[in-house]
This record gives C-alpha cells, sequence and structure tokens, in this order.
C-alpha cells in the first residue's frame, strides 16, 4: 500500500473529517489504554508478543471504561449516557452477557 492514495480505497460518500474535539477524544482514550494496560510498553513484564492477548485486554478496558467506570462529576458511565442501560454494570454483568464470540 505504500505511494499509493487511499481515498481509492474508500467509498466516494466517505469523508474523513476529524475535528479537534474528536482527535482529544482519540488521544484520551489512546492515552487510557497505554496507562492501564502497558501491552504496547516492550520493557515492561506485562508486553504481549501475542495479538490475541493484547485484543482481549483491550476489549476488557474498553468494556470497564464504557460500562462500569462511573465519571467523577457526572456520575454515570458512559453507556448510561448513551441510554443503553439504566445501571452501571458489574464485572459479573460483563462476563454473564451472552455474546456471539
Amino acid at each position: 500500500m505504500a505511494g499509493k492514495d487511499m481515498s481509492e480505497f474508500c467509498a466516494p460518500e466517505v469523508d474523513h473529517y476529524i475535528s479537534q474535539a474528536l482527535t482529544q477524544r482519540l488521544e484520551r482514550t489512546n492515552a487510557i489504554l497505554r496507562q492501564q494496560t502497558g501491552r504496547w510498553h516492550r520493557r515492561q513484564n506485562k508486553f504481549s508478543k501475542l495479538w490475541q492477548e493484547t485484543e482481549v485486554t483491550v476489549r476488557l478496558v474498553i468494556s470497564y471504561f464504557d460500562w462500569i467506570w462511573r465519571h467523577s462529576c457526572l456520575g454515570t458511565t458512559a453507556a448510561q449516557r448513551a441510554d443503553l442501560t439504566d445501571r452501571p454494570w458489574t464485572w459479573n454483568d460483563i462476563a454473564t452477557y451472552p455474546t456471539l464470540l
């Protein structure tokens, strides 16, 4: 893919617009993942050599911040603010939620 224009791989109606607010949100999410997991730090014991381990860890961290972690000022989780649930979840809720995987 080196040297190729990526627009030929995207549908014409896709507009790649990244605002400052979206960039800040992406950077904050990246910082949370790096701080909480350490899977990308090569000089640590928890460095992942297998992609599957990293994928599971990232899913758990994102699930925690979306469904369990309460915002300190708002007192609600991200899932509650998105009207996906009426209460904060527990680890048991996440572990026993039926999935297709």
